[in-house]
């Protein structure tokens, strides 16, 4: 047993603990209650286990200069944020010492825990965003370093309606800002009509994995045109000065069942000043256009409708 002392109070803690080489504390692992006077008001960190959700006490972690990093708590404690009050289990912060982002559960999946019980307690909460107001059930909620809302990360299944530059969205997975307020990116739960440079295009990622909601498929530039959606609905034709025309259209690949089926590829299209890029295969390099020597317009691509949005009978 040994004590650390840091910045928000002292910590006695198992013999795992690491020191920088100027002595200040860079990982610690609690083993009694230990108040920690922080930002956000008392907090005790995490200083014992269970056999069943959390296999293991988590280790409280610095920045080299000494400021809290990572802050797993004993139990969900309710923080105040700008963007309202959040409960909390683990909590990052930026060197500044403002939030980074906060789980409002922090359980361990296992072959005993598995994500639909520790979504079982996920309870819905009220957040203000740039794109009004949300009532969701959250995995993380992330800050910019000035304390600005950075992004919210759904939990599956979950959806919100949000206020986008192109209108109300229905979101799933997630949705991110920037630091001024505007809607940086979002991942559309279903195909939505969005108007881009080429026409109407409708954005939808059947592939989407969202690890958590920084980025996603449908992403706009600061002055809310689109900078980048992705599609399985729509076929981008082009039409050169020289009258030539090339059209491009989402692809299909051998069903990840294995059952001799067909699916659908998402097309990605990326807006840039005034060229346009278009990667009608996910792992191909894109196809590059000036739009002031081609004309681009986008056409509904029907052949996939009847793929988009089915679940593979395989359930992946």
């Amino acid at each position: 047993m040994q004590t650390i002392v840091t910045n928000y109070g002292t910590i006695t803690c198992a013999r795992q603990m690491e020191l920088s080489p100027k002595g200040l504390p860079v990982s610690c692992t609690a083993i009694k209650p230990c108040p920690l006077e922080t930002p956000l008001g008392t907090l005790i960190p995490q200083h014992t286990t269970d056999d069943l959700r959390k296999k293991e006490v988590q280790p409280v972690t610095f920045h080299a200069d000494g400021t809290l990093k990572a802050l797993p708590l004993e139990t969900q404690t309710v923080v105040t944020t700008p963007a309202g009050d959040i409960p909390a289990e683990l909590i990052t912060f930026h060197k500044n010492g403002n939030i980074n982002r906060i789980f409002p559960l922090n359980g361990k999946l296992s072959g005993y825990w598995a994500q639909e019980d520790e979504k079982g307690l996920a309870k819905p909460i009220t957040l203000e965003t740039p794109a009004g107001s949300i009532f969701a059930s959250l995995i993380s909620v992330c800050f910019h370093a000035d304390g600005s809302l950075r992004s919210l990360t759904l939990w599956p299944g979950e959806t919100v309606k949000a206020m986008a530059p192109t209108g109300v969205v229905s979101v799933r997975t997630g949705i991110s800002f920037s630091p001024d307020g505007t809607i940086r990116s979002l991942e559309p739960a279903a195909p939505t009509l969005i108007t881009t440079p080429a026409g109407d295009i409708t954005a939808y990622d059947p592939d989407a994995v969202g690890v958590n909601g920084d980025a996603n498929s449908l992403t706009f530039h600061d002055d809310g045109t689109v900078a980048r959606v992705t599609t399985t609905l729509t076929r981008i034709k082009t039409v050169q000065q020289d009258g030539r025309v090339i059209t491009f259209t989402p692809e299909y690949r051998d069903s990840l069942c294995g059952d001799e089926d067909r699916e659908i590829m998402p097309m990605r299209v990326e807006f840039e000043g005034r060229t346009a890029r278009i990667w009608p295969l996910p792992d191909a390099a894109p196809v590059s256009m000036d739009m002031d020597q081609t004309t681009l317009f986008a056409e509904p691509y029907l052949p996939g409708f009847e793929i988009v949005g089915i679940a593979l009978k395989c359930g992946v």
